[in-house]
């Protein structure tokens, strides 16, 4: 199937998808614990028969059962060296299923998507895995689904966009296939690793995906407000595949889910009214739940919301902006770019990102809403130091990126590895530019800055410069890149040396808005050049910018008077909440600097700017940091510094302070806001694992300095398993290493672990607390068995469970004396238990 055979498809109906298959094949007698991928090739007519099932229901594309058919999953059960007849066995099952249905139903529209997930290999900087394994990795596992036949390709359940990324240029790189991705968002909208449904749509539509949606985790109602934030920004079709409710224990101990089909097909309904027009089941689905939607969708009219105009956007992987060209103005931060600033040469020299870390934070605090990120310089590998700028930007900022190279090596590496959609800064008419990133920008669905130079350099004039601007528009069309990824750079030039500088600025940026409908961008720097007290000529430049209908400036966000005017500038001109943006950024000022001068033409200074750098971190107004702000050492916990907490906590001890103190009122206080931010929203799963990593780190080092009455036996042992026949082990790892950096003394048993062995290891190590992981809905079942056989034992200890299916409830139904929902909990729970125990 071609790409625009799938997209007819989809625009001439609502297509129905399958629903669940573990929990089906359970039913038909697939025991807990087994590889599902060998155990279908055993049982290859009970597969066939359950997609049948489903095809007879209504269904229109089936999945593949090749989920976790890749090779470091298939290394769990010693299998990878079948991972060929695997992948391409299991494919043919799905269209033999459609074969058979189509010799009774010749016209049926039937298909198979080749079905792949995350690996559970955690990517850099979470993890050790690098990003480029990873697209190797899934592309080795669809080069077999490819050959064996299947008709289009879905990436799906993926908890990381980055892995969903990751997934989607492997699939684009070897096949044209029709590409989906699907992810699986929690109850408050976001996935496991901090993506809201809205930042999941805008990448991977602008990436090149086909059909972009949700699955799993929640039943249809919480699933809908998803839909609807996908659908405000949809170009492409959007995918709904939602579990039946909630998982359940009946009086056997077998799981189910409570939304029967009835009530499922009924809250299906607005999601197919709030745009979702490929539709299915995941967990606890059946044939019957995929029936009685195909029914109710008879009387339904497909909401093809994707087929609106496009809206301009960038993205980082936590965080989308829209903008349009009579939005309110935009900052662009300037800071993180190596030109000029000769301390930020010498760190980058000596490989320290500590200057880009704090100049990404300050940035962000001073309402910035892109990040510009050059590492052009000499003595440095620049792409190697921009792929870590990169990483490190991301891991302590929301802010999507400008990525900003000469080098088409350096751009092309920077938008593979971007977890978000960025923009480029820039691209010309040199042929350079021309030929080497262009094609870049469509391939990784990015924007780009046009700048209206050529090889024969800068436009004589404005008309040589409108010239230029159409030749770039030109190609770019040419290539499927529309106009909505584009932004054209004003061209600033110095009115010291051409007096109509200015003027013919203007004049572009009218000529965008106006005639192209483009919005514009400056770099604010060059007009002032050679001029006494710049900041006056840049702020009286930029308000008259923006009047012009200028869209964004490359911009120090740190220069007070700047953005006051810009923000007023906005508000004169009576856009949109404009007044309450300029009344907020005075007032957050005079909070932050109760002693400023008036503005006029004060600009803040160097000192206040290496103020803002240790004190403006977002852990403002609250108890820890009201003590830590300063602590070099609580900062880098805050912050994830893996490497740079080693050398702090040396010094720390050098300078004479004590092990234990610094534990108790470092660590422990800024894992304690870690957790914090964490619950409440502000951080996510990649910040909360950076700051655990960087406590262990110190914790580690410091240890030997640490009195003997410190070991963490005191403050309990916790004995931690994933249960039999479940062999994830993700959240279980999170939790273990958070619990020993709370100073727990953890017993870590691994996965796929008997309640025998649990029990044993209990009490061999007098364990005050039995930690139970499950993931599946087939292996929850396995955490009754551990409190059953723990009461039958008397083991004085209690029992906390947790995992992706588990709920409170179902903790209450089995005995067990607690439930967490995740890493940070765990603690706040293990500390509960503690205490009556």
């Amino acid at each position: 199937m071609t790409k625009k055979e799938f997209r007819q498809l989809v625009d001439q109906q609502i297509i129905m998808m399958d629903g669940a298959t573990g929990s089906n094949l359970v039913k038909r007698g697939m025991p807990a614990g087994v590889c599902p991928e060998e155990w279908i090739l055993d049982h290859k007519e009970i597969f066939i028969g359950l997609q049948m099932e489903y095809l007879e229901a209504g269904s229109n594309i089936l999945l593949t059962p090749t989920f976790t058919g890749n090779r470091i999953k298939l290394a769990e059960y010693q299998l990878t060296d079948r991972i060929e007849e695997i992948n391409r066995e299991l494919a043919g099952l799905t269209m033999e299923a459609i074969r058979r249905y189509k010799i009774m139903h010749p016209d049926a529209k039937c298909f198979a998507a080749a079905d792949i997930t995350m690996t559970g290999k955690q990517l850099k900087p979470m993890g050790d895995f690098e990003f480029e394994e990873l697209i190797d990795v899934y592309k080795e596992q669809l080069q077999f689904l490819i050959a064996a036949g299947v008709d289009m390709i879905i990436v799906e359940t993926m908890m990381s966009l980055q892995e969903t990324r990751a997934a989607v240029i492997a699939a684009k790189e070897i096949c044209e296939l029709p590409i989906l991705a699907s992810l699986s968002f929690e109850n408050d909208g976001r996935t496991l690793y901090g993506t809201d449904a809205t930042t999941a749509m805008a990448v991977l539509q602008s990436l090149g995906a086909d059909a972009v949606g949700a699955n799993c985790s929640t039943g249809p109602d919480v699933m809908l407000e998803n839909i609807r934030r996908m659908a405000a920004i949809a170009t492409v079709p959007i995918i709904a595949k939602p579990n039946a409710g909630l998982p359940k224990v009946d009086s056997d101990g077998n799981t189910y889910y409570d939304m029967d089909p009835a009530e499922f097909s009924k809250l299906m309904v607005p999601i197919i009214e709030a745009g979702a027009t490929l539709v299915g089941g995941c967990c606890g689905t059946t044939p019957e739940h995929i029936r009685m939607l195909s029914q109710v969708m008879k009387n339904l009219q497909a909401n093809r919301v994707y087929h609106k105009e496009p809206i301009r956007y960038l993205a980082s992987e936590k965080k989308t902006v829209t903008f349009g060209i009579d939005n309110p103005f935009l900052v662009i931060g300037e800071r993180i770019n190596p030109t000029g600033k000769k301390t930020l040469q010498a760190k980058l020299r000596e490989g320290s990102l500590d200057l880009v870390e704090s100049f990404a934070i300050e940035q962000e605090e001073m309402q910035a809403d892109f990040l510009d990120i050059n590492m052009g310089m000499s003595g440095i590998d620049e792409k190697e130091m921009m792929l870590k700028a990169i990483e490190t930007v991301t891991t302590n900022v929301k802010l999507p990126l400008v990525l900003d190279s000469s080098h088409v090596d350096v751009i092309e590496a920077a938008l593979r590895n971007y977890p978000g959609r960025a923009l480029i800064n820039s691209i010309s008419l040199e042929k350079v530019k021309m030929e080497g990133m262009l094609p870049l920008a469509k391939k990784y669905g990015a924007m780009f800055i046009l700048l209206p130079l050529s090889d024969e350099g800068l436009p004589k004039d404005f008309a040589e410069k409108r010239e230029i601007i159409q030749k770039i528009l030109q190609k770019a069309r040419e290539l499927g890149i529309s106009d909505q990824d584009i932004i054209v750079d004003g061209l600033v030039a110095t009115i010291g040396a051409n007096k109509n500088a200015a003027l013919e600025t203007l004049e572009t940026i009218r000529y965008c808005k106006d005639e192209l409908k483009i919005p514009t961008v400056v770099g604010l720097s060059n007009i002032s050049f050679g001029l006494p007290e710049r900041s006056n000529v840049n702020a009286s430049f930029l308000s008259l910018a923006i009047k012009e209908g200028l869209t964004m400036a490359i911009a120090n966000p740190s220069q007070r008077q700047l953005i006051a005017s810009a923000f007023a500038t906005d508000m004169l001109l009576n856009k949109e909440n404009a007044d309450i943006r300029y009344i907020n950024y005075i007032n957050e000022l005079k909070e932050q600097y109760p002693d400023m001068a008036p503005m006029g033409t004060i600009c803040i200074n160097q000192a206040e700017a290496k103020s803002i750098d240790k004190t403006s971190y977002s852990v403002q107004n609250t108890s820890s940091s009201q003590i830590s702000n300063h602590d070099e050492i609580f900062q880098a916990v805050m912050r994830g510094n893996r490497t740079s907490i080693i050398e702090l906590s040396k010094k720390a001890i050098e300078d004479g302070r004590n092990a234990s103190d610094i534990l108790n009122e470092s660590l422990l206080p800024a894992i304690n806001e870690v957790g914090n931010l964490f619950e409440c929203g502000k951080y996510f799963l990649p910040q909360l694992i950076a700051g655990a990593e960087a406590m262990k780190n110190a914790i580690e080092y410091l240890e030997p300095y640490m009195k003997k009455d410190k070991d963490a036996a005191e403050k309990g042992t916790i004995v931690i398993a994933t249960v039999k026949g479940d062999i994830h082990d993700i959240g279980k790892n999170l939790v273990a290493l958070m619990l020993k950096n709370y100073g727990y003394k953890v017993i870590d048993l691994g996965k796929d672990v008997s309640k025998e062995e649990i029990v044993e290891k209990a009490i061999e190590f007098h364990a005050d607390i039995i930690a139970l992981s499950a993931l599946m809905t087939t292996t929850m079942k396995e955490m009754k068995y551990v409190v059953d056989l723990a009461k039958e034992k008397g083991i004085p200890c209690r029992i906390m469970i947790g995992g992706a299916v588990i709920t409170q409830d179902y903790a209450d139904e089995i005995g067990a004396d607690g439930y967490s929902k995740d890493a940070q909990d765990a603690v706040k729970l293990a500390a509960r238990l503690m205490e009556h125990h």
